[in-house]
């Protein structure tokens, strides 16, 4: 019985001043059997040109407009022919290993394969990892340790519980798997460093909008409103210096 084979999904939009580190980390895999799919929303850099030159086996491009990151996802989702998928952003990087180690994890498990598998991601000198049963507190950290680096998601989840909603630009990726996990998906979680979360992204540059689409997410999939509303102004109250 063949292994899963696993896509890696990028979206880039003029990314070309940190893109050569995630090529790198790439190209240093000791697994090389992926494809790496990029959908660019339209650069003026050299950012596609990094891409197409970057010497992987396979390479899928897609560059045009389009409506945001998530937007870009569902694109690249779409043009995957992997079984799972793996999100990077343009700022991460994957520890040499991670690869292996995810298809592994995937082979090793039960005969029954998981729909998701969360691995420990590092975010500066910190590394994270799931906070099982608390995500009426940590949100989608309550199941996984991060959508980017630390998640490879089964691509036939989004049949089930569709695609990455834009009613959320910035925490449509919550929204998703912690509807696809409420609605049954089965997550295994793994002990392995995948690699390493980048800080440019709009999730930790907009905290007002990351925290308030966090509520709205929490709102939809939480019981208690109140106390989801309670934690929405005390992690407003802890980050405002920071708005």
């Amino acid at each position: 019985m063949s292994s899963p084979f696993i896509s890696i999904l990028t979206a880039t939009f003029n990314a070309e001043a940190v893109l050569p580190g995630l090529i790198a980390s790439l190209q240093a895999q000791t697994d090389t059997d992926f494809e790496w799919v990029v959908v660019d929303g339209g650069s003026d850099d050299h950012s596609v040109a990094l891409v197409r030159a970057s010497g992987l086996a396979r390479v899928v491009v897609v560059s045009e407009p389009d409506f945001g990151i998530y937007d870009a996802l569902n694109k690249s989702v779409k043009a995957a022919s992997g079984d799972y998928y793996l999100v990077l952003g343009a700022d991460d990087l994957l520890e040499p290993e991670a690869v292996r180690n995810y298809r592994h994890a995937l082979t090793c498990a039960s005969l029954v394969k998981p729909d998701i598998v969360t691995a420990l991601v590092r975010v500066g000198e910190v590394v994270v990892a799931p906070r099982p049963g608390k995500a009426w507190l940590y949100g989608l950290q309550g199941y996984v340790s991060s959508h980017a680096v630390g998640c490879l998601i089964r691509k036939s989840l989004h049949v089930e519980y569709g695609y990455y909603s834009r009613r959320f630009p910035i925490a449509a990726d919550q929204y998703f798997i912690k509807k696809a996990v409420i609605g049954g998906a089965q997550v295994l979680s793994v002990g392995f460093v995948a690699g390493e979360y980048g800080s440019g992204g709009t999730s930790s540059i907009d905290v007002l909008g990351t925290l308030s689409e966090v509520l709205r997410v929490q709102l939809l999939t939480e019981s208690s409103k109140l106390l989801q509303l309670m934690l929405f102004f005390l992690r407003v109250l802890k980050n405002y210096r920071r708005l």
